[in-house]
């Protein structure tokens, strides 16, 4: 048979025995329900056709030479492609424990001969209109998780819109340029690639990380939200009590962070995000704060951030050229900074904006 000339649009309904006359009874009563009926003698010929033309429900008797129904079965459900295909056996022995076995392996029936034309008929339409059900409730529940999916996303682009947006009201209550945020991200990005290439980083730092240090950075201030602009903005010096108020913009920020996404599952975003604004002013020699981290204590992305909004700050806000800035810097390695991260930072700072 030409499997190209099944015709469609009708289900096919695959018979397998060895016996042609069984075939033949079969065959007609496929035929009387309006169904195409496709015949084999035997399992591996079934498995051939299987590959040329899937059928919507198989009949197959167990005992056959060669593979019988139950081999055929295993095959079957073992199969990504075929796993979901309904598998119907037919069979002149009902000993319960051939039923059970049926059933053990994957089978969804089980009709014994000699066959009484309403009996099949009943069992295939039946297995026909659950195959359908479960066809149309695997397409529903994929467009709901689609949908899902999409909603969720959208949410959690929603939130960062606001994060964004309360971290230039930050930045800008602090008196930085307009582009400084974004500015932030960027050079982080490009310091991350740097570090990426290093023997000493590759391990820790891969394209998510990237990806989610650019984004995670822009919110390092945004504890700053909190701070009067008054204070962020004085001129003359601070008093203990209003740097103690500034500094508390790290615990202010991260908290800021765990309140938006509470109970949200694991987000290298989020992790990142929280660590960068509670830690980003913590120094190498374990002078910073709020914790007072030394070393490698101090969160990987805070480092980084905490070297990147320094330069940042010193070529933008403070007025420094590249150079002029990386010698002030220079000085601050092994106090504020990580000495190789900062190396790294002097390498690639011609690409930095």
């Amino acid at each position: 048979m030409n499997y190209d000339d099944v015709e469609t649009g009708r289900e096919k309904i695959l018979i397998i025995d060895d016996i042609e006359v069984n075939r033949a009874i079969l065959e007609e009563i496929i035929k009387s329900m309006g169904f195409c009926p496709i015949l084999a003698e035997g399992g591996e010929q079934a498995l051939e056709i299987i590959k040329e033309c899937r059928p919507q429900l198989i009949l197959t008797d167990i005992s056959m030479p060669g593979m019988d129904g139950y081999e055929l079965c295993r095959i079957l459900k073992s199969r990504e492609d075929t796993k979901e295909i309904p598998v119907v056996f037919i069979s002149a022995f009902n000993d319960p424990e051939d039923i059970v076995e049926g059933f053990f392996l994957g089978g969804e029936d089980y009709i014994t001969k000699p066959f009484i034309p309403e009996v099949v008929q009943a069992r295939v339409g039946v297995h026909l209109r659950l195959h359908e059900t479960k066809k149309e409730l695997k397409e529903m529940n994929r467009r709901l998780q689609i949908s899902v999916k999409e909603q969720m996303k959208q949410m959690e682009q929603e939130k960062r819109n606001i994060l964004y947006a309360m971290a230039n009201i930050a930045a800008q209550n602090c008196d930085y340029e307009k582009e400084h945020v974004e500015r932030l991200g960027r050079n982080c990005r490009i310091l991350a690639q740097g570090m990426q290439l290093s023997p000493l980083f590759e391990g820790q730092i891969s394209d998510d990380y990237i990806d989610a240090i650019e984004l995670a950075a822009s919110v390092c201030d945004i504890g700053n939200i909190g701070i009067s602009k008054e204070l962020l903005q004085k001129k003359t010096e601070l008093t203990e009590e209003e740097l103690a108020i500034i500094r508390d913009h790290t615990n202010i920020g991260a908290k800021l962070l765990e309140d938006i996404y509470v109970n949200n599952d694991y987000n290298e975003f989020i992790n990142i995000s929280i660590d960068i604004a509670r830690y980003h002013h913590e120094h190498w020699d374990g002078s910073g704060y709020p914790k007072g981290l030394k070393g490698g204590e101090i969160p990987l992305a805070a480092q980084i951030v905490s070297i990147v909004e320094r330069y940042c700050i010193l070529t933008g806000k403070e007025g420094y050229g590249r150079e002029e800035a990386l010698a002030v810097m220079d000085k601050e390695a092994g106090i504020k900074f990580n000495p190789d991260i900062l190396a790294i930072c002097s390498k690639i700072s011609r690409q930095l904006r």
